[in-house]
């Protein structure tokens, strides 16, 4: 059934004249009885009662008229949807993330539900190996991972840079060191994560290849057990710095560089490349990468003021 020949019914029906309907459509009066002649055809049988012009409804004419402004209303609530979509009032995005690397995001986050308010954001805990499926089977719009993808139907983006670092309580015996020989670290028990990563694996090998012992003794399923056992002083964590910035401000916890570690993380966004993102997830993506930038100028800023002054 044509939607459009619907609005006319409903002009005429509400205006109960034809040509009034014609007058308030634009249409010739001739046009609107072809339109209607039409639509009874389609019923199956009058519309309006024979002699009344358009004044009175038959009753398959009242049925009719219910369902035209019930079909006619979804039309404009699509229409308005859409424009809300399209102007980012309404929508949801999906992002799937690891646990550590949620912690580059939350800033970007902030930003984007106090700019977009009316968006839902989705953010799914998934292991890294994960995402670049759940990519590909359309079960996420964004994925976060710290490493490139083999998949080529995927595009990737650095837009974080991080490392590894070695954290203890505030009155451990190394605490009012800077840094420390790997030498010195054999005798302590480590608070390791339970998940096997690249970077746990680099770990392993830098104290192997040292011949110095790893106790790890205990392993914890999360980031947080794992700062919050530290803290209880029950051993000490080699964790991404970006999940322990808050406790190193506050003095909850004590940063040490190992002399001989220089591991490095790089998060990258990534996303399908053969299908365009919604206009959310491009929001989100374009903020995301602003705030790579505004960091990057921020290093340039720094670098030139420490350069100046030691001239």
């Amino acid at each position: 059934m044509d939607l459009a020949v619907l609005h006319v019914f409903q002009t005429v029906a509400n205006e109960r004249s034809y040509s009034r309907a014609a007058e308030k459509l634009y249409r010739t009066q001739p046009a609107i009885s072809i339109a209607m002649r039409k639509l009874e055809a389609w019923v199956g049988q009058p519309l309006f009662v024979r002699g009344s012009g358009a004044r009175a409804l038959t009753d398959a004419g009242v049925l009719l008229l219910e369902y035209a402004e019930r079909m006619l209303n979804l039309r404009e609530e699509a229409r308005k949807g859409l424009r809300e979509l399209g102007a980012l009032e309404r929508g949801q995005v999906s992002l799937g993330v690891n646990e550590s690397s949620i912690h580059a995001l939350l800033p970007a986050l902030d930003r984007f539900r106090e700019r977009y308010p009316g968006i839902h954001v989705r953010v799914h805990r998934v292991f890294s190996r994960m995402i670049p499926r759940e990519l590909l089977s359309h079960q996420l719009d964004i994925g976060v991972i710290s490493y490139l993808p083999e998949e080529r139907e995927l595009t990737a983006v650095k837009f974080y840079r991080d490392s590894l670092t070695l954290v203890v309580w505030p009155g451990h015996k190394l605490a009012k060191r800077r840094d420390v020989d790997i030498s010195a670290l054999g005798s302590e028990t480590f608070v390791a994560h339970i998940v096997k990563s690249p970077h746990r694996q680099q770990v392993i090998q830098m104290f192997a290849r040292h011949r110095v012992a790893l106790r790890m003794e205990l392993e914890l399923p999360t980031i947080e057990s794992i700062k919050r056992f530290v803290e209880m002083k029950r051993g000490v964590a080699i964790v991404p710095r970006m999940c322990v910035e808050g406790e190193l401000a506050r003095g909850d916890l004590h940063e040490l560089r190992i002399r001989q570690m220089r591991i490095q993380r790089h998060l990258y966004l990534v996303y399908r490349q053969d299908r365009p993102l919604s206009v959310a997830a491009r929001a989100l993506v374009e903020i995301i990468l602003s705030r790579k930038k505004a960091r990057a100028a921020r290093s340039r800023r720094a670098h030139h003021t420490t350069g100046s002054r030691r001239q």
